[in-house]
């Protein structure tokens, strides 16, 4: 299976935090799996980490680059096609990473590992 994380579940894995539900847990921790990381969380990872709203261990720019590589995550850059591909979402959610996740997602044809009920309103599949 093909899945592609929100930041929350990217961060949540890493930090092994029990707000990561035990599906997505077990989807994410299987092998046979490919989980995508997008730039799109480092880049909200790396914005609310200067703005000190998102303690880590040591700088993101180090923090994050390590964990994907730790756990074998496909990197998912942002395309010209996925930036205009938000033009095509009515705005039920206002946060611009979310957005651009979705776009990816629905470009790429991944469903995301997410709690944010959010999501479903855009027809985009989740796992939680």
């Amino acid at each position: 299976m093909q899945v592609l994380l929100d930041t929350n579940a990217f961060l949540w894995w890493v930090t092994d935090d029990d707000k990561l539900s035990k599906t997505s847990r077990s989807l994410i921790g299987n092998p046979e799996n490919m989980i995508f990381f997008s730039v799109v969380s480092a880049w909200e990872i790396v914005i609310k980490y200067q703005l000190g709203k998102l303690p880590l261990p040591e700088p993101a720019k180090s923090y994050i680059p390590k964990r994907v590589e730790h756990y074998d995550f496909i990197l998912l850059v942002i395309s010209m096609r996925d930036v205009l591909e938000i033009s095509n979402l009515p705005n039920h959610h206002k946060d611009p990473f979310d957005r651009l996740l979705i776009a990816q997602g629905r470009i790429k044809n991944l469903p995301i590992v997410t709690a944010d009920e959010k999501f479903k309103l855009y027809g985009t599949e989740i796992i939680w």
